[in-house]
């Protein structure tokens, strides 16, 4: 039978009659394909390959030996056309919430990102690379160093990809601002208030110190690689104009302020001829803004929700939906998606990136419908508006709880349809994940991960950025669950959870970390059985008019039943972590669990 490889080209014809095994490849360079393209041909005449580029020719080469994989290979001659949708596939991994993975688990990640054909890998940093002046700042947290940098450097360029330096410059600084020596550079040094809950400082004022600071930040890690790309953030600064840039914002306008600080940060590297990537937050209310993107930077623009998901709550008129408000959120503008951004940007000659969401953050299983949603959402978006790039996401929000496995099917599924949309829209994610990744033979662990990830919607309580399984064990005053799930719908999910349990130990990955995925797949089961069992808790507590009961309502024999369980949870939460992912912020990480526990607590002694 013809081997159709991965990802699916975007032409491909099959004739009677292959190449023999040992047939000599014959190779032009083409420079009137498109870049990153080539051309393959295999039959009784032999191997020819024509490529544009150094990339064009990898590929090439690569799908040759999917294609000498296959049992049928000198019976069947192939002829391949192919070519990506974004020159530009990128994949971002959280490194800040706590999970610093190990050099094994990066080179493993740099597998599957070449089998993908990505092209550009960025760590998101804050505070966990080993900065000259900054000791203090990261010194529990097992940074990567300048050595790692450089050793990584080297791995991608070898698989043809690009490391790319990422740090935050503006919001999410929280690591640095809780230091007395770094406070006086906090726009708000006492905190704010979002959601109804305190939270710590988290945003530099909009200063030339400042400025110079940030900038110093990313030098450091930019010069230990070799690419001319980097990112610097510039998300979420939550304080703006609510502490001491208030005068400003009052005079100027929040996105005036912003849009300087960020021009500011970017001015030293774009000089240098650096591409400097940005997110897009600002343009959503401030679009005045686009005009003054200087050339050579590229605003990005995020989303992790897909429309449907997005449609389901907001439409709704939900719960859900007026939290997020309560939070802030721009509702309308999410309910676009990135069609709104997106076009707006690409009308005023911006170039810009779309940036989906692997969605395996605040999931603890995963969410992979809404994954796959948010991505085709991305790429149509992104290739109807002439975006350059596509940059797949993986947060790790509440302390990166998820195992790595469980943004394998996002990450393969985001590469496969950034390369080509359309000869991968309905990719059989299971079966690349057992064929090409996992090396399954019984077929069963890509299986395991796709019903895991669908998990949440089965819960019937459909939520923004999150699954009810991890509401459940993280809870966050600002966001609490909007409803319970049914009785029913628990016993239905719980049964998918043994099936899966069942399904794993019957499984049998081959890959290098086969047995990883299998260890910390039957522990994410274990805990989300847990969840299951705390929601079950709260569903038997009568509500009151208008409140959903909280985890210190459980009953009180029921609340020692559910802390006996936490131990042992978090000891194999330890163990798993540790076959990743460096010691440094596991106990950060574990600590998230405490809110449950105190609730657990008081209700057991009520």
């Amino acid at each position: 039978m013809p081997v159709t490889p991965f990802p699916a080209p975007r032409s491909l014809t099959t004739t009677p009659g292959g190449a023999d095994l040992d047939a000599p490849v014959h190779v032009t360079a083409d420079p009137d394909l498109p870049p990153q393209g080539y051309r393959l041909r295999t039959g009784p005449e032999g191997v020819t390959v024509d490529h544009r580029d150094a990339l064009g020719l990898r590929y090439a080469l690569a799908t040759l030996d999917q294609l000498r994989a296959g049992h049928d290979y000198t019976a069947t001659g192939y002829d391949i056309s192919d070519h990506p949708d974004f020159p530009v596939r990128g994949f971002l991994l959280d490194i800040s919430r706590d999970r610093v993975p190990t050099r094994r688990t990066l080179a493993r990640w740099i597998e599957i990102l070449a089998l993908a054909r990505f092209t550009q890998l960025e760590l998101y940093g804050e505070h966990t690379y080993a900065f000259r002046d900054h000791r203090d700042v990261w010194q529990d947290a097992s940074p990567l160093t300048a050595e790692d940098l450089r050793w990584l450097d080297a791995r991608c360029a070898a698989a043809g990809i690009e490391l790319v330096a990422n740090q935050n410059t503006f919001g999410h600084m929280e690591r640095f601002l809780r230091h007395p020596r770094h406070a006086h550079r906090a726009e708000n040094p006492e905190g704010f208030e979002r959601g109804g809950v305190h939270r710590p400082p988290s945003t530099l004022e909009p200063t030339d110190d400042n400025a110079a600071f940030a900038t110093a930040l990313v030098a450091e890690a930019a010069r230990e690689v070799r690419s001319r790309r980097l990112n610097i953030g510039a998300d979420e600064p939550f304080e703006l104009g609510r502490g001491r840039s208030a005068e400003r914002v009052a005079e100027q306008g929040v996105g005036e302020v912003y849009f300087s600080f960020v021009t500011r940060l970017m001015a030293p590297w774009l000089e240098a001829g650096y591409t400097v990537e940005f997110w897009a937050d600002v343009f959503a209310g401030h679009p005045e803004l686009m005009d003054r993107v200087p050339p050579g930077a590229v605003p990005v623009v995020w989303q992790y929700d897909g429309p449907r998901l997005l449609s389901e709550v907001i439409d709704g008129d939900t719960p859900e939906a007026r939290t997020w408000q309560r939070l802030g959120a721009d509702l309308d503008n999410l309910r676009e998606g990135f069609r709104s951004r997106g076009k707006l940007l690409s009308d005023a000659g911006v170039p810009f990136w779309v940036a989906p969401g692997a969605s395996n953050w605040n999931s603890l299983l995963g969410r992979i419908d809404n994954a796959v949603d948010n991505m085709l959402d991305a790429a149509e978006t992104g290739r109807e508006n002439a975006a350059q790039g596509f940059l797949l996401t993986s947060w790790g929000d509440h302390g990166h709880w998820d195992a790595p496995s469980v943004a394998y099917g996002p990450v393969v599924f985001g590469g496969a349809v950034s390369w080509s949309l359309e000869a991968n829209r309905d990719l059989d994610i299971a079966a690349v994940l057992d064929d090409h990744v996992l090396l399954d033979e019984a077929r069963l662990t890509g299986g395991v991960l796709m019903r895991l990830g669908r998990v949440h919607r089965d819960l019937g309580v459909p939520l923004l950025n999150a699954s009810p399984i991890a509401r459940a064990l993280f809870p966050d005053p600002a966001v609490p669950l909007p409803a319970l799930p049914a009785p029913e719908a628990l016993d239905r999910v719980a049964a998918t959870l043994a099936a899966c349990r069942d399904d794993l130990t019957a499984a049998d990955p081959a890959a290098a970390d086969g047995d990883v995925v299998r260890r910390e797949l039957h522990h994410a089961v274990a805990l989300a059985r847990f969840a299951l069992d705390v929601l079950r808790a709260r569903t038997a507590v009568p509500a009151d008019a208008g409140s959903v009961p909280g985890a210190d309502a459980i009953d009180p024999a029921t609340a020692r039943r559910l802390l006996r369980r936490i131990e042992p949870l978090l000891a194999e939460q330890r163990a798993c972590w540790l076959l990743r992912s460096r010691p440094g912020g596991l106990d950060d990480s574990i600590r998230e669990l405490d809110r449950l526990r105190h609730q657990l607590t008081a209700a057991a002694h009520a």
